[in-house]
């Protein structure tokens, strides 16, 4: 649908309303209107269909089985164990594959029926949680560093991101009224959205607040990233910012590429809403509504420059930007097992466990225990937090590579846990290999209509050719940031992979290579339109390489990079391919 088609659906829409009752109520079709299926989005629901079952039912003279994909929006992606066995009774009722935890530390639901989306969204409401804003030409779900190692600090930067989500919201109440049969006010359709404005953003925006030295979240894969600046007491003095980050891409279309964002200066925790807000109103004003490709603020910042944007949010905050203060990170991915955290005050530390969650698929299938598992784990946090002796409650915390930390633990309640987990097979974190335990994966086939290849079915057989060609070189249990795609949109944040396949058609994927392990280097195309065994080929002597000359603790996207095998493209990508150097 072309940007024209969009803007003008946004425009007549009464505030994100179109005719969304109507086409819930039409029996005829599980399928909405072709205009709804657009404002649906501003809802937090997608309309999908499953593509394994398109050519029988072409075949059969049906229409296409329709369902709807659901995303929450969970801010740093916390979840009490209330809310959790709330979403599990949810995807249960209404939904197929259980849950699937996001890189945005959201839940997605998938194959809901069009007569269940209410009911869904009732019962997600009734959690005290909402699908507003989940995506859309809004800011989507805030990401913050998920494990709170440094308890007081993450505290602290979880409410201020949470807090600027909730004010980022839409003024509208077309969720409320459309889902929980809010009565119409005399406002409706009208509301004042001094933000949004009449039309909303041109496209997404995505914000991150990451606490070093973990970049668990790609923060400059965010169109607009807060990094934390830790002072000499453990605790926030204030934000390095950076802007303009994007993974979006599109297959042979130049004037569409990966970017990363860059730092324009420093703030104080009091500035945050005032930057964020001055950010989107630039974006609101000066993104692009005509071509929906060109329509993030990376491009924005491309076609003006970074020093014209840094003046417009400083113009529109009313204070200037402080020097950045410069961080450096040791990672981006997470940190799996048990973490102690800090003590706070005189109560004992906490820890906190990290599991392995592939693809972030939860559910009881193909072997898989984990729906079962998890709800288990569930009441048994209920259980530890009705303690009334007990003043950090533990809870869920969903992490931007698609695993699940369980936080706020007791040291004596660790053991207990730790059986659970064995007893239906959670305990990945101490038996799988640092590739897979890194790996990341889109849902891509069957429901995703952008996908043009497997991605998350394909992961685990993928995994274990790549464990066996390092294991063929002696590279056994070496950590390699491994991310497939089945598109070029990027939603696993592929182009920050060591490796990563990128969808070209079915069986077939791009091969880039080159990111480092901190998020701070995108990779570049290696080798095109390959199949598996074409990949592996092309894999097999590099690992050798590798094998045989890499420095000590040498990461293998960095050795890539330093033995002249692909060139290392600079932090804001290009708009025209990097080439790889022979």
């Amino acid at each position: 649908m072309s940007s024209h088609s969009v803007e003008a659906i946004k425009a007549a829409s009464r505030r994100l309303r179109g005719t969304l009752l109507d086409s819930l109520a039409d029996p005829l079709t599980g399928a909405l209107a072709e205009d709804d299926r657009v404002l649906l989005k501003f809802h937090g629901s997608y309309q999908q269909d499953d593509r394994d079952l398109r050519d029988e039912r072409r075949a059969q003279k049906l229409e296409p089985a329709y369902a709807f994909m659901i995303r929450t929006r969970t801010p740093g992606g916390v979840l009490t164990p209330a809310q959790w066995l709330a979403l599990d009774t949810i995807a249960d009722s209404y939904a197929e594959r259980g849950l699937r935890i996001t890189t945005r530390q959201a839940i997605q639901f998938h194959g809901v029926a069009k007569r269940d989306l209410k009911a869904a969204l009732q019962a997600i409401h009734a959690a005290l949680l909402d699908t507003r804003s989940a995506c859309g030409d809004v800011n989507r779900n805030i990401v913050v560093s998920a494990n709170p190692l440094l308890s007081r600090l993450h505290a602290q930067v979880h409410a201020q991101a949470a807090a600027l989500s909730a004010h980022l919201l839409p003024g509208t109440r077309a969720w409320q009224e459309t889902w929980l049969d809010v009565p119409l006010a005399a406002d409706s359709g009208h509301e004042d959205e001094p933000l949004l404005g009449t039309n909303y953003l041109p496209r997404k925006f995505k914000i991150g607040f990451a606490i070093p030295p973990h970049n668990d979240i790609d923060v400059f894969a965010q169109d607009l990233g807060f990094i934390a600046l830790i002072d000499g007491d453990g605790g926030l003095r204030g934000y390095d910012v950076c802007a303009g980050g994007g993974m979006g891409a599109s297959h042979g279309d130049a004037e569409t590429y990966p970017r990363l964002a860059e730092v324009i200066g420093s703030i104080t925790p009091e500035q945050v809403p005032a930057v964020a807000i001055a950010a989107i109103a630039t974006q609101r004003d000066f993104g692009d509504r005509s071509v929906r490709k060109h329509a993030r603020l990376k491009y924005t910042i491309d076609d003006r420059g970074i020093d014209w944007f840094r003046g417009e949010v400083e113009r529109r905050a009313g204070f200037a930007f402080a020097p950045a203060q410069g961080v450096r990170f040791e990672h981006n991915g997470d940190r799996f097992g048990w973490v102690e955290g800090e003590a706070l005050s005189r109560s004992p530390a906490r820890w906190q466990l990290t599991l392995r969650i592939p693809a972030g698929r939860i559910h009881d299938r193909d072997g898989s225990h984990a729906q079962a598992g998890l709800r288990a784990l569930a009441r048994r946090l209920r259980e530890l937090g009705d303690d009334p002796a007990v003043t950090e409650v533990p809870h869920f915390r969903l992490t931007a590579n698609q695993n699940l930390v369980i936080a706020h633990i007791a040291a004596h309640d660790r053991a207990g846990i730790d059986a659970l987990l064995a007893q239906y097979g959670l305990d990945l974190h101490h038996r799988a290999s640092r590739v897979r335990l890194h790996a990341l994966a889109c849902v891509a086939l069957p429901t995703c209509g952008l996908a043009m290849a497997e991605a998350e079915r394909y992961l685990p057989a993928f995994v274990a050719r790549i464990e066996e060609r390092l294991a063929a070189h002696g590279l056994d249990d070496t950590p390699i940031h491994l991310r497939i795609s089945g598109c070029p949109n990027g939603c696993p944040r592929p182009y920050l992979g060591e490796i990563a396949l990128v969808g070209k058609a079915p069986g077939r994927y791009n091969l880039m290579l080159g990111a480092d392990h901190r998020g701070q280097r995108l990779n570049v195309l290696y080798r095109e339109n390959l199949d598996e065994a074409q990949i592996l080929a092309a894999l097999d002597p590099l690992f050798a390489l590798y094998a045989g000359e890499r420095g000590d603790g040498e990461r293998f996207g960095d050795f890539l990079v330093r033995a002249g095998i692909v060139a290392a493209p600079i932090a804001r990508s290009l708009p025209t391919p990097l080439e790889v150097l022979a």
